[in-house]
């Protein structure tokens, strides 16, 4: 059990920035990492000894996201008001303008495309580890990768969005 709580211990940071992008409000991430590592604890008898402790972790906190997600549907609110004041005094105002676009753009995207994106490049989890972590295949990962990233940098550089395929008949 010590050595399971050491180990959870290490992935802490990690869950937390995660939950941050995916809730965009600091208490919010706290309480689903909060969320996340009861509810490890309590299903510790599930997790396999010498599986990957980090993607299991994430695939908890994906599953509570998505359930909170869908209980509070109607009430996605996200107020960014004392987390734009603490980025202002941390960072140059440049900076901080590029971190509030990046922000606003990844918030822009499906969430779906905004989960891959997260998982892959702010974790650096690995295809399979992503694939598995949401329960999707890997070549779903790797499309949606793919068209979250397009999207990101046309709301990044301010391209108008790519044309969408109609169903002609």
């Amino acid at each position: 059990m010590e050595q399971f709580a050491t180990q959870v211990t290490q992935y802490i940071p990690r869950l937390r920035r995660y939950a941050r992008a995916l809730t965009g409000e600091r208490a919010a991430a706290d309480d689903l990492v909060q969320d996340t590592l009861e509810r490890a604890w309590n299903k510790l008898h599930l997790w396999r000894d010498g599986s990957d402790l980090r993607a299991w972790l994430f695939t908890i906190m994906h599953n509570l996201f998505v359930n909170q997600v869908r209980r509070h549907a109607a009430d996605r609110f996200v107020s960014l008001d004392g987390d734009a004041m603490d980025l202002q005094e941390s960072v140059p105002q440049s900076d901080a303008l590029e971190i509030r676009d990046l922000d606003k753009a990844l918030r822009g995207l499906p969430e779906e495309q905004r989960e891959v994106l997260l998982l892959i490049s702010l974790e650096q989890l690995s295809y399979q580890e992503t694939a598995k972590t949401l329960g999707i295949p890997v070549g779903t990962v790797m499309s949606r990768l793919s068209r979250g990233r397009e999207r990101l940098r046309r709301s990044m550089t301010g391209l108008p969005e790519a044309a969408t395929l109609r169903v002609v008949r």
